[in-house]
């Protein structure tokens, strides 16, 4: 039974870390008993809404929500690990394709509907649900295959279709079996003659078991290619982009591909190369990556300019993530006023084993709330851009809250260590992360460089009030205080602190270039 049941899940998380949705079914299937018994049994924790005239059959009436909701993912050569697609397909998994939908855990959507209406929201109604118990209940019949709806139609490979311009590593790097986690750098060349214009970047991964995350970014200085060795692929250390390249993206486990809106694109100079910043963990398998990239132009140069406001900056590295072992509720906050009016397009959520709930609002001036995203049950096997269907309007002055909120205890199923452990910030899996991070565009081409400006001042204000609130600040900190502290009275004054402010931003120690990522 545990072995049909563990089969639901397709986007596998690494080692033995399974989701809350995987416990609530092992907790179902003792409580119904084996799957592989009486139908009954599976079907009867489906709530029954509104029955069809008519007994369902699989050509009229479960082909075409499964071929609406499910094919796209569950079709031969596509991450799940069985196809949905053929009468003969469903009946074989009718079971267990019952239990995944009533249980909401199958198709996989996380932000909490009900605020800013998203596209595309991967929903079972309660309808469709019904329609797929009843046709389970009734004996699975197939009907009539002439009523079968046409396949929708699929690009061989690839999400967004075949790109315009495909690149991929030049040999394979192997990620060792067992050990810590790896942050690994690759470049890959795209010898552009001229400025392109790019649209979407789609990323294929080879071993995606053994790859937690990628960020994407462009080096048009030529450095990253420096710093390759001839021993083995890529170039290794956390942290080693430089102040000069530029974020074009990131990708993770379970996010999906999609293009920039209409009017939207992100600037590719001559002679840039194309850099991965890929985070491996070891899966108990040696494996060998080898990542293909692929690169979608726009038609044209775009119109607007966009801006990623992340909160806490840089993943929460500034705001000093440590989790007391324990800890159920250990809270995460940050705010961010936007100087300019802008319009929001996308939003999306970080975090690793930890995160519990993840919320971003937004105050609008004139006092009225609006919840931008909220994921109240994280999964870290499913991490999505989301994207708004219509463009929400931010006037100048709206305040932006986020709140995460980590569970670090033994009850939680995520938890990868066993008694938990204080967890602090940090690049590996078993380390913690936390942001939010909302894509929008300013009103005004004018207003873009006064966004990014707040953004980096917001960081590095973080900087000094953490090092200001600790009592035994670093010998570094402690020593850049007094610097600045001109008029030796133990604080910083406006003044003071603006030079600071200044100098933290010049010298790079605030990584405010993440801002654009994820």
């Amino acid at each position: 039974m545990f072995a049909q049941l563990i089969q639901v899940v397709y986007r596998p998380d690494v080692k033995q870390h399974f989701s809350r949705n995987i416990v609530n079914l092992v907790l179902l299937a003792l409580t119904l008993g084996d799957f592989s018994t009486s139908s009954a049994s599976a079907a009867s924790t489906v709530p029954i809404r509104k029955p069809v005239a008519k007994s369902p059959t699989f050509s009229e009436h479960v082909a075409p929500i499964l071929f609406e909701n499910c094919v796209s993912c569950h079709r031969p050569g596509e991450a799940a690990p069985f196809s949905l697609i053929t009468y003969q397909d469903v009946r074989k998994r009718a079971q267990r394709m019952v239990e995944a939908t009533s249980t909401k855990f199958m198709p996989p959507w996380h932000a909490e509907l009900g605020h800013v209406e998203l596209a595309n929201p991967r929903i079972l109604s309660a309808e469709q649900i019904a329609t797929l118990h009843q046709w389970y209940e009734r004996g699975m019949p197939e009907g009539d295959p002439a009523r079968l709806p046409k396949l929708p139609s699929f690009p061989e490979g690839w999400q967004l279709g075949k790109p315009d311009l495909i690149v991929k590593m030049d040999r394979p790097y192997k990620v060792r079996a067992e050990g810590r986690d790896v942050y690994r750098h690759f470049v890959l060349p795209l010898n552009f003659t001229e400025d392109k214009w790019v649209r979407a970047i789609e990323f294929r991964p080879s071993a995606p078991t053994v790859v937690h995350h990628a960020l994407f970014f462009l080096d048009p200085s030529g450095a990253a290619r420096n710093l390759e060795t001839n021993s083995e692929a890529g170039f290794s250390g956390h942290g080693r982009i430089t102040r000069n390249f530029t974020p074009i993206g990131g990708w993770a486990l379970g996010s999906n591909v999609r293009a920039l809106p209409d009017g939207l694109a992100y600037l590719y100079p001559k002679g840039a190369d194309f850099v991965l910043q890929t985070h491996f963990h070891p899966s108990g398998k040696e494996e060998e990556e080898v990542s293909t990239v692929g690169i979608f132009f726009a038609d044209q140069p775009p119109k607007q300019s966009f801006v990623g406001i992340q909160l806490p900056p840089a993943f929460g590295e500034i705001s000093g993530i440590d989790i007391p072992a324990g800890s159920t509720n250990y809270l995460v906050k940050d705010s961010f006023t936007l100087p300019v009016d802008a319009k929001g397009f996308a939003i999306s959520a970080h975090a690793h084993y930890l995160g519990k709930t993840m919320t971003m609002k937004a105050t609008l001036p004139d006092g009225r709330e609006q919840v931008l995203l909220n994921i109240p049950d994280w999964d870290f096997a499913w991490q999505e851009q989301y994207t708004f269907k219509d463009r929400l309007v931010l006037p100048k002055g709206t305040r932006i809250d986020v709140s995460l909120i980590y569970d670090n205890s033994a009850t939680n199923p995520h938890n990868p260590v066993t008694p938990p452990v204080r967890v602090r910030w940090g690049p590996m899996s078993n380390d913690e992360m936390g942001s939010i991070t909302l894509q929008v565009v300013p009103a005004r081409e004018d207003d873009v460089a006064e966004l990014r400006t707040a953004l980096r001042n917001h960081s590095a204000n973080l900087v000094i009030d953490r090092a200001l609130a600790n009592p035994k600040p670093p010998p570094m900190v402690k020593t850049m205080m007094e610097r600045f502290d001109t008029n030796a009275d133990g604080k910083l004054d406006d003044k003071e602190r603006n030079a600071l402010i200044g100098f933290v931003q010049a010298s790079g120690l605030v990584p405010g270039h993440l801002n654009n990522s994820f």
